[in-house]
């Protein structure tokens, strides 16, 4: 395990402040990036491009290279575990994620996590790679999609504004649809200890569709897997922090820390920074949470909203980045004026 001491990013998510505020963004490696569009033109299509370790590594470190970011995020996709328990899984141009639906007993008999490690280990590769090209300061984060998340997409096929057929299908067969989970969950904790033992030093995971739940069925569905897989990654490694996202969630957020034990929690662009500081505790260390509009857009309006999370977050540790990922139009040099300007307040 590569030595992570001089990480401020580490030390900043294991709860120690300092003068010097960690940044990362979320989808920092994406499509706003011209070297990135250069490189993505030599994939076949996006899950090549996520298997291809060389190409997959370059991607992960051009934002730390051109940016000094503070870390790196491991360059692959949430769907990369449905694709490796069996299910078919395509990146279709103008329309997205397309997956076969699983909502039958039937559907279900066809996944296995037999084949999941091997299956991924061009994610592994791709880790080995990044670590051995990131200098110490520099933390490798690897990452997965939370069980819910990922059940949406295997449900639903595709996108959805409000994962209606996932959310019939818990209701009307909840055996079938917890076995679904827990099938995810287990290929999750599976997957994340082999990003670790590749030589990851951080973990996040993505609830991106948290927010289409109600209360019960958030502590069901979001609550007790990420639970679980915090509990066996402890377990694993303890040295490992975590970080949740549990996005557009509200209120739920506070039960979410509470009963999750993440390390770090990363606060969409939703909600309020001078809440989130009185009423998260300490102990969880906050992440976020600047509109990714207000990057897209740039200018005074977008330093404002800055000085307020700053502000907000003065007198806990946090780390900044965004309350969703880099918008694909996002000029980059905007992503450079946002990281002068907070290094610049912070010394």
């Amino acid at each position: 395990m590569t030595n992570m001491r001089t990480s401020n990013f580490i030390t900043t998510l294991n709860g120690s402040q300092s003068d010097k505020v960690p940044i990362w963004f979320m989808r920092q490696a994406g499509r706003y990036l011209p070297e990135y569009m250069a490189l993505r033109k030599n994939a076949s299509n996006f899950l090549d491009f996520c298997y291809t370790p060389k190409m997959a590594a370059e991607v992960t470190l051009q934002p730390v290279r051109r940016f000094d970011m503070d870390a790196a995020i491991l360059f692959s996709d949430i769907l990369v575990i449905p694709d490796a328990l069996g299910q078919n899984v395509e990146f279709k141009p103008g329309e997205g994620p397309c997956l076969e639906p699983v909502r039958t007993v039937e559907n279900f008999k066809l996944l296995t996590t037999n084949q999941v490690l091997e299956h991924l280990a061009p994610v592994f590769e791709t880790i080995k790679l990044v670590r051995s090209e990131l200098s110490d300061d520099k933390a490798l984060i690897g990452f997965a999609g939370s069980p819910w998340t990922i059940a949406c997409y295997m449900v639903e096929g595709k996108g959805s504004r409000d994962f209606e057929t996932v959310r019939k299908l818990a209701a009307k067969e909840p055996e079938l649809f917890e076995n679904l989970l827990e099938l995810i969950t287990d290929a999750t904790c599976v997957y994340l200890k082999a990003q670790i033992d590749a030589g990851v030093n951080a973990i996040q995971l993505f609830d991106s569709w948290s927010g289409v739940l109600d209360r019960t069925d958030f502590e069901n569905f979001v609550i007790k897997p990420t639970q679980k897989i915090r509990a066996v990654l402890k377990d694993y490694a303890p040295n490992i922090p975590v970080i949740g996202f549990p996005r557009l969630c509200g209120a739920n957020i506070l039960d979410y820390v509470k009963h999750t034990n993440v390390d770090g929690v990363s606060l969409d662009h939703t909600v309020d920074p001078y809440w989130a500081a009185n009423t998260i505790p300490e102990n969880v260390v906050l992440q976020g949470n600047l509109d990714p509009v207000h990057l897209l857009t740039g200018g005074q309006g977008c330093f404002d909203r800055i000085d307020r999370i700053c502000d907000a977050f003065k007198d806990r540790p946090f780390i900044f980045n965004l309350g969703h990922g880099v918008i694909k139009e996002t000029p980059p040099e905007h992503v450079q004026n946002v990281i002068d300007y907070i290094r610049k307040k912070k010394g």
